[in-house]
């Protein structure tokens, strides 16, 4: 990687997830993650992100909590475990300690302080429990009536015409789905 190019990635706030792998983070097959995605780097050997993970932008991934160092002398510290097939949204952040199981969703702008179980939708701040994946499923489904292809997205092939009928589309409805 050309120098310009690693100084673009720092300026942009991005980790060097190279760098974070080599010290002990763990992540699976197929990770994706956005822009300004912070993964604890003191404690990052205790932070394992599974297969098929996405994190949006911004998401926040924290091993400790120094609210009491000063005054205790410690950090109270914990594992963070995401399991596979989790997306996270974002401006989120995950606290120590927590464990997202298979197949979660976590709303964006949430803060996980307790543990997430499997094919549940959390959003909030603190996040709590909003649906099983199975109703969010069936309330997109049952919502979202008009179904794109993949070519109605920005750098994909979309034409002024295709953006027109889109933005049609959602005068009538609140969301459509593209692949």
């Amino acid at each position: 990687m050309k120098i310009v190019d690693k100084c673009k990635i720092l300026l942009r706030g991005e980790p060097n997830l190279k760098r974070l792998l080599n010290l002990g983070l763990t992540v699976g097959k197929r990770f994706q993650y956005g822009r300004n995605c912070f993964f604890d780097p003191s404690f990052c050997f205790l932070i394992s992100i599974g297969d098929n993970v996405t994190l949006s932008s911004k998401v926040h991934i924290l091993a400790h909590d120094a609210s009491l160092k000063q005054m205790l002398g410690y950090s109270k510290v914990g594992k963070v475990y995401i399991g596979d097939h989790v997306f996270v949204g974002a401006n989120t952040t995950i606290l120590p300690g927590i464990e997202i199981g298979e197949f979660a969703i976590i709303g964006a702008g949430s803060v996980v302080t307790k543990n997430v179980p499997p094919y549940e939708v959390w959003a909030g701040n603190p996040a709590k429990k909003i649906c099983t994946l199975d109703e969010y499923k069936e309330k997109i489904h049952t919502a979202c009536t008009r179904k794109y292809s993949a070519q109605y997205k920005i750098g994909c092939g979309i034409t002024q015409e295709m953006k027109a009928e889109m933005q049609a589309a959602l005068n009538d409805a609140r969301f459509i789905l593209v692949e």
